[in-house]
């Protein structure tokens, strides 16, 4: 159950960059090392459904109903392509506050939230992950895989804090120069748009 190639593979999953850490650290540039930490809890938050989906096993109801994985699946593309535009068009200048007014801590542990609640890819990455590291003997396996949901939440939500405090280091050099600024504010909104296209041009 709890192995080292467990520990080994969660972590590598989840230093992957994805839609997750491009927003974790897009936010603690922009603002701050606060704000990074709700994103990162939201991008946690927003993993719980998919592990609950598995656990429950609707995973695999999805995995069998192609209507079900498109439908949740374009309204993840039509999220990230949001994101880009709006990433895009803002022209505000990175903030030196830790978080403005206009957007809030609920907003941006939703925002997240919605960010990875909205990629079916996970519930289908869950279905065939997890249960590799159920041992067959297991007297309830049901609890081994909340254990390990429970793991790779925590390790998800300790590496993105990283990210953040990580991007919130630059923050200085970045607020002192607008061609960066303007440089950074266009490279997250093509990775905004990049991982949507990505999305929509997967099968399963």
């Amino acid at each position: 159950m709890f192995t080292a190639e467990f520990f080994l593979t969660s972590l590598v999953v989840v230093l992957i960059p994805g839609t997750g850490v491009v927003f974790t650290i897009s936010t603690g540039l922009m603002h701050g090392r606060r704000a990074s930490l709700y994103a990162s809890l939201g991008c946690t938050l927003g993993i719980l459904p998919h592990l609950l989906a598995t656990i429950l096993g609707l995973a695999a109801i999805m995995h069998t109903s192609a209507v079900a994985f498109q439908i949740l699946k374009y309204a993840g593309v039509a999220y990230l392509l949001y994101l880009a535009v709006v990433t895009w068009r803002d022209r505000t200048a990175f903030s030196i506050q830790e978080l403005s007014r206009k957007e809030g801590a609920g907003s941006l542990v939703i925002k997240a939230f919605l960010l990875n609640i909205l990629n079916p890819k996970l519930t289908i990455f869950f279905l065939a992950f997890l249960p590799q590291f159920v041992t067959t003997d297991a007297q309830s396996p049901l609890s081994q895989l909340l254990g390990l949901s429970a793991i790779f939440m925590a390790m998800t939500f300790a590496v993105f804090v990283l990210y953040g405090q990580l991007a919130h280091r630059f923050r200085a050099a970045v607020i002192e120069s607008p061609q960066v600024q303007e440089w950074l504010r266009r490279s997250f909104a093509a990775a905004f748009a990049g991982l949507g296209v990505q999305l929509a041009m997967s099968d399963r």
